[in-house]
């Protein structure tokens, strides 16, 4: 059976692709949804017609095996999955392809390529899912490099091990979100992280980049699940002792946690897993503008109630994904459980929804058995992955009409929302989200100034009428993690310097307000300017101190995180 191929510019797999006429079908009923009028439909540029720059250097006949030079293998792995990034791949833009892609099968062959490339001045991209919206996977080198490999760890995809008496696994890395959780679901268990690229992230990807998931308490981020991690670096395999906790000196894992394929591989992790939740219960809460909102999910946060959702979306994104008319913002709340009934909790939430002026809608709850879900992220996922060639349209065609009750709508869409970008950009629609963390008594003057920011800079740029909104998709007892969303109708070839524009206002706004540059995308190429501002400056020294005690010819990720001092060791 031969294997799925990746749709080498958008989301997903080639035979998820929409046909012309499901793209126009579903072009259509967005934009009158969005109110942006009559739009005309773009093409992709079919693989075929791309020329991509001739390798600049030969595998070594050792590896042969694993290694790719075909156009389709370069192409998809030429770029991530950010706005810039779909638009480029849909007119056939690949300018910085790897010069070849390695696919290792074991540990053994990892090192052997890191042996070789250093020994070559060959930079290294390690690549898991290939959904970085931040330039995080790149193959974009200078010219004291003699190539790039692109390392993919999408063979390294099993669960090795499971540990039931402590709900440990010890899991590849290039597991994918799906790939594991069936392997985790053979023995009943789940390792409960579900970001929105789930489909098609792994788990070295996820820990690389300290992804967060879909649950808005808790264990958030991923390193919050790791028990330990094992890389293989051009100096050394590093391996961490698997510990419930320890206080020994700086914590090798969380070192790893967040160093975006600059320090070395990662190729395995135990991660902490638990049994499938029986109990769950959930509603969703309107208020009438959202500064109440959040003033009610802050109570909420400080309560320590620990809800597995509460997810405040403001109103305008709530009309755009059927879940409201426009006239409130909805509150996402729900509670889960593997042990005990969760109605009480429930209850007591939506007391403090109404002293805070929330009008609650329709509760629901579950419990007793296992399966199903408030969250939706299995049966979502699956759904999501398991799409025809109609899945965009589908989508598309869904969030300009249908129905649904609210928290069920927004769901829906969260989960099919990279489906559904892949069709905006065939429209010309600028389509880009931006998510940040700041504390609380911050939090209004922070989104009124982003907002504002992006406004003025869509503005600039001639996007208009232009939608920006905001939801909380992260809370914390000391504040939240705003998420915002553009969606403004772009020109034709001139959509990524639009975008910029955006952008760089928007980055700068976030840095005045002194809130981060990302809870949870990364910071990869897209973001170093102002991650650098945020950093202090010794713990950037410190930083490349490490890099060159492990990576002494800095082959890792060129260009993330640090760069080189200048000149080769």
């Amino acid at each position: 059976m031969a294997e799925r191929r990746r749709n080498h510019w958008g989301w997903g797999y080639e035979d998820e692709q929409s046909s012309p006429q499901q793209l126009r079908e579903a072009a259509r009923g967005l934009a009158g949804h969005l109110g942006f009028g009559e739009v005309e439909i773009e093409q992709p540029v079919s693989l075929e017609a791309v020329s991509l720059r001739a390798p600049r250097v030969q595998p070594p006949v050792d590896l042969a095996e694993v290694c790719a030079r075909d156009a389709h293998t370069r192409a998809t792995h030429a770029l991530g999955k950010s706005y810039s990034d779909v638009v480029r791949g849909f007119r056939g833009r690949f300018e910085d392809p790897p010069d070849f892609v390695a696919r290792p099968r074991d540990e053994r062959e990892v090192e052997r390529l890191l042996e070789w490339c250093a020994g070559e001045r060959i930079a290294v991209v390690p690549y898991g899912g290939g959904t970085s919206v931040v330039g995080g996977i790149q193959p974009a080198v200078d010219a004291s490099y003699n190539g790039v490999v692109s390392l993919d760890t999408g063979a390294l995809a099993r669960v090795l091990e499971v540990d039931p008496v402590s709900r440990a696994a010890r899991i590849q890395a290039g597991a994918s979100g799906p790939e594991l959780e069936r392997q985790l679901g053979r023995h009943g268990l789940t390792l409960r992280h579900f970001p929105q690229s789930f489909e098609l992230s792994t788990l070295g990807g996820w820990i690389a980049t300290r992804a967060a998931g879909h649950f808005a308490t808790g264990r958030t981020h991923i390193e919050d699940f790791v028990e330990s991690v094992r890389a293989v670096t051009p100096g050394g395999v590093w391996e961490s002792r698997r510990l419930p906790g320890s206080g020994a000196g700086i914590s090798p894992d969380r070192m790893l946690a967040g160093s975006e394929g600059t320090l070395g591989v990662i190729v395995e992790a135990w991660l902490r897993v638990q049994p499938r939740p029986v109990h769950r219960a959930s509603a969703g809460v309107g208020f009438a503008d959202f500064a109440a909102g959040a003033e009610c999910v802050r109570a909420l946060a400080q309560a320590e109630l620990n809800p597995a959702n509460c997810r405040l979306i403001d109103a305008q994104e709530a009309r755009l994904t059927l879940a409201g008319d426009g006239s409130r913002a909805l509150l996402v709340l729900g509670f889960e459980s593997t042990d005990h009934p969760v109605e009480g909790a429930l209850t007591r939430a939506l007391e403090i929804c109404r002293e805070h002026g929330g009008e609650v809608g329709e509760r629901r709850g579950a419990g007793g058995r296992r399966g199903g879900g408030e969250n939706g992220e299995r049966r979502g996922a699956a759904r999501v992955g398991g799409g025809g060639s109609g899945e965009a349209a589908g989508a598309a065609s869904a969030a300009a009409g249908g129905g649904g009750d609210a928290v069920g709508s927004w769901r829906e869409a969260f989960l099919r929302a990279p489906y559904i970008r892949d069709v905006m950009v065939a429209m010309g629609v600028i389509t880009e989200t931006f998510e940040t963390a700041i504390t609380w008594e911050r939090f209004p003057a922070l989104h009124e100034a982003v907002t504002g920011a992006a406004r003025a800079a869509l503005t600039d740029v001639g996007a208009e009428p232009a939608l920006v909104t905001c939801r909380l998709t992260h809370v914390y007892p000391d504040g939240p993690a705003p998420y915002f969303t553009v969606i403004a109708p772009g020109r034709r070839g001139e959509e990524i310097e639009q975008w910029a524009h955006v952008k760089q206002a928007v980055s700068d706004a976030i840095g005045r307000a002194g809130a981060t540059i990302t809870h949870h995308h990364a910071v990869g190429r897209d973001h170093r300017p102002w991650y650098d501002r945020q950093r202090p400056e010794p713990f950037a020294a410190a930083l490349g101190g490490a890099k060159a005690a492990v990576d002494p010819k800095w082959i890792m990720n060129p260009g993330v995180l640090v760069d080189r001092p200048g000149g080769w060791a």
